[in-house]
C-alpha cells in the first residue's frame, strides 16, 4: 500500500471485485444523469467479466480515504484488444495503457486525478506516457 496525499493506493484483490464493479456503476449513472455519454455499457453488464480479470491479473487498483473506496484504476503494460482497435497496432513498449480511471464524485476536481497519473508514471511504471482513451463530445 502505498500513501499519497492522504489517500492510500493499493492493489485490488478478488475480494474487491464486486465494490469496483458496484462503483463504477455508480459512477455510470451519475454520468448518465449528469448528461456525460460515457460509460454507459456499464449499466448493462458490459465489461463485468474484463474487469473481473484485471483484477484477478494484479492490474487494478483502489484509491482509499480510510477504509472508503474512493476511486480505481486499471494499469497495462501491454495493449488490450481495445487498446489496438483505438490505437492501432503500435510495436513500442514506451507506453502504459490506463483504464476506467474513476473518482467517486465528491473528490472530483481537487486534483486528485492528475496526483494519481503522477503517481503512475513515476511511481510504478517506468514509461515513456501512459495512454488513456476517453469520450470528447460535450
Amino acid at each position: 500500500m502505498t500513501n499519497l496525499d492522504g489517500f492510500q493506493i493499493k492493489v485490488a484483490t478478488t475480494e474487491d471485485s464486486g465494490r469496483i464493479i458496484s462503483m463504477l456503476k455508480d459512477l455510470a449513472m451519475w454520468m448518465r444523469e449528469n448528461e456525460i455519454k460515457q460509460w454507459g455499457y456499464l449499466l448493462e453488464g458490459g465489461d463485468d467479466e474484463e474487469i473481473e480479470q484485471s483484477i484477478s491479473s494484479g492490474e487494478t487498483y483502489l484509491v482509499l480515504k480510510d477504509t472508503e473506496l474512493i476511486g480505481t484504476f486499471t494499469v497495462l503494460e501491454a495493449p488490450s484488444e481495445w487498446d489496438r482497435h483505438v490505437w492501432g497496432e503500435d510495436a513500442s513498449l514506451e507506453g502504459l495503457y490506463l483504464h476506467r480511471l474513476a473518482l467517486i464524485p465528491s473528490f472530483m476536481s481537487i486534483g486528485l486525478g492528475r496526483s494519481l497519473l503522477n503517481w503512475i508514471q513515476s511511481n510504478r511504471y517506468d514509461k515513456e506516457y501512459i495512454r488513456l482513451d476517453c469520450v470528447s463530445e460535450t
